[in-house]
């Protein structure tokens, strides 16, 4: 667990550094740096996406998992968790609700954080703390213009990557290069579309499409076995 304890601190000190940025910007200021962050957010995501070998693997898994998510209506409840951490702790921000949602997305869904939580399983942690360095960075920056829901993100980091930790010695076998490959390309989609979302070119509903990443992961492994 010392990797995503390390990782939730490097998100949750940065994410709160990044408001001390956020409180001299105007607003002319942080529209502009919200561009620019979403722009640097699609790159990211772009990286990510080129990594499966099956591109139509992808394509399907994220149609699938769209229509799953909406069934289910992943985005309601997801937004209800943030409000009700909103309520709880008594936070005004109303960017709260975006900047948790988004910044939680983009620290988890990426093949570092599945790598990393295992191999620190078995003593190896180079990979956690590259990821914890990054994610500062970005964590800096969103904090800047997303508020203090960013800092929060670091709960779900914190129990996402423990999680697969604990369960390593399951995951590790399961979790062969194409299984992450695809799951890290579907991933960068949705990274992208957070990304289009936060420079406000286009809105997209990126929690309901969030199926779609453990489909391709899935399909991946099954094809790879053919």
């Amino acid at each position: 667990m010392l990797a995503a304890l390390v990782n939730m601190l490097a998100i949750l000190i940065c994410g709160l550094l990044g408001l001390l940025f956020k409180k001299g910007l105007s607003v002319k200021a942080k529209d502009t740096v919200m561009q620019g962050v979403g722009l640097m957010i699609v790159i990211i995501g772009a990286k990510m996406a080129v990594g499966a070998e099956n591109d139509v693997i992808v394509v399907i898994s994220l149609a699938l998992g769209g229509l799953i998510g909406s069934a289910l209506k992943l985005d309601d409840k997801m937004e209800k968790l943030a409000f009700s951490l909103k309520r709880l702790c008594r936070i005004s921000d109303s960017y709260f609700v975006d900047g948790f949602i988004n910044a939680s997305l983009i620290f988890c869904v990426g093949a570092m954080a599945i790598i990393g939580s295992i191999e620190a399983a078995y003593g190896n942690y180079d990979v956690i703390f590259v990821k914890s360095a990054l994610d500062g960075i970005i964590a800096v920056v969103l904090g800047s213009t997303m508020g203090i829901g960013v800092a929060f993100s670091a709960l779900a980091v914190f129990l996402y990557q423990g999680a697969i930790t604990l369960l390593a010695d399951l995951a590790g076998g399961i979790l062969t290069d194409a299984v992450i490959s695809y799951l890290s390309a579907a991933g960068g989609v949705l990274i992208i579309g957070i990304g289009l979302s936060t420079a406000e070119i286009k809105k997209f509903n990126t929690i309901n499409l969030l199926p779609g990443v453990f489909l391709a992961a899935i399909l991946g492994g099954v094809l790879q076995m053919f």
